[in-house]
């Protein structure tokens, strides 16, 4: 990328692919983020020949974000085999779609409430926990090969210390790299930047979006964030960039204020 790509999340008032790539395209945008969460971007629905066909109607192209409840270490191997399967499903998608960035959460599992702490499954397991990201990395490896696919991962709540030892087997690899949310930062009090900056090299993406304490997911200029010094970093890292406001309104204002940076 010579200049920074600005992208879109699914929106919920966006109920149809082509609804989004329309809006996409008016706003002067790049990209369309396609949340998995939602029920027609299941792997099932992604018509790939239909998805193509949108791409260049509207001119513009697709990342995705895998659905949150991934867990590809939880202890029940049936369940984890689905999820790893969901993932390994989704690189063919995104090798025939030419996707470049597969966005994903970490999960942090189940916990056991103490009547002093509270006890955090992968955390006390964590020899198993860690051996699962392994496999599962060398899965993804496997599964991407020589194509330009990254999987990045983002921060959500506050990473406990076995998911920053994770994050870091992961980055061993080059088909994984890093999210930075700036929002989800913020409304924690920026405890995640410190372990984000320190792997700033692999850096590769991030969803934008202002707040005020921890209210969070608001039109840029309309909270508390110096957007500008994160756009700065978007530009040093060469990310790409998702306006990740959660209605209609709040993107067009996001774009809008974009305008006058």
């Amino acid at each position: 990328m010579q200049q920074l790509h600005y992208g879109m999340p699914t929106l919920i008032e966006t109920s149809t692919l082509e609804e989004c790539a329309k809006l996409c395209a008016e706003l002067g945008l790049d990209f369309i983020e396609l949340n998995m969460n939602l029920p027609q971007y299941q792997l099932d629905k992604i018509d790939v020949d239909y998805f193509k066909n949108i791409a260049e109607k509207y001119g513009i192209y697709y990342t995705i974000h895998l659905d949150e409840n991934l867990n590809v270490c939880d202890f029940n191997p049936y369940v984890a085999e689905a999820y790893i399967k969901t993932v390994a499903d989704t690189i063919d998608i995104a090798k025939q779609l030419d996707i470049k960035v597969l966005n994903m959460h970490m999960a942090k599992g189940v916990y056991f409430t103490l009547p002093d702490r509270k006890v955090l499954l992968f955390s006390e397991y964590k020899e198993r926990y860690l051996k699962s990201i392994v496999d599962f990395r060398d899965m993804c490896e496997n599964a991407i090969g020589e194509n330009d696919i990254k999987i990045c991962i983002e921060n959500c709540d506050g990473y406990e210390e076995f998911q920053k030892e994770a994050i870091e087997l992961l980055l061993e690899s080059k088909v994984f790299a890093l999210t930075f949310d700036v929002g989800h930062n913020h409304g924690i009090g920026g405890t995640d930047e410190e372990f984000i900056m320190k792997h700033k090299n692999r850096l590769n993406h991030i969803h934008l979006h202002d707040a005020k304490a921890r209210k969070n997911h608001l039109a840029l200029g309309t909270g508390e964030i110096d957007i500008e010094k994160y756009i700065d970093l978007a530009k040093e890292q060469n990310c790409r960039v998702v306006l990740e406001t959660k209605t209609i309104d709040g993107l067009k204002q996001s774009v809008e204020w974009l305008k006058g940076v």
